[in-house]
């Protein structure tokens, strides 16, 4: 038996249309949620490479990997888009800006102690800089792997 399309819309079906759309618009996630810090030079060693200075990338935005992403390990060489969504201080994140970084420590090994303790995601000071005040110790972010 085919299928009847109806020829006419029923009033009210528009609008349930439209709002089953926005509903799902809305609740979708476009990434995980978590936290970031920063911590400063030297970078090295590094857990994922030891002393080799080329596992960083050139533009210098690159992190250490918090236990929720660390994965013994596995985390090594990963690549992350990260934005800042929101932090303490109004007005820390720059407004609009994405950035994708390379995992190339954990954070709880890095050289330098991050700027706060057991966040998800530890960025270098270029990667911070990026996406909020360097002055901010921490910054709630969206992260999605790439």
């Amino acid at each position: 038996m085919p299928l009847r399309i109806p020829s006419r819309l029923l009033p009210w079906q528009p609008l349930f249309l439209f709002l089953l759309v926005i509903s799902w618009l809305l609740s979708s996630s476009h990434g995980d949620v978590g936290t970031a810090a920063h911590y400063s030079p030297p970078y090295l060693p590094t857990a994922c490479y030891g002393n080799d200075a080329s596992q960083f990338p050139s533009n210098n935005l690159f992190a250490a990997a918090g236990n929720g992403i660390w994965d013994n390990g596995a985390a090594c060489g990963r690549e992350y888009l990260v934005r800042c969504i929101s932090a303490t201080v109004a007005g820390s994140c720059q407004p609009g800006q994405t950035i994708q970084v390379k995992i190339v420590d954990y954070a709880l090994s890095t050289p330098t102690p991050p700027s706060a303790s057991g966040k998800t995601i530890v960025l270098s000071e270029t990667a911070f800089g990026r996406i909020a005040n360097p002055s901010a110790t921490s910054i709630n972010i969206e992260f999605q792997q790439v």
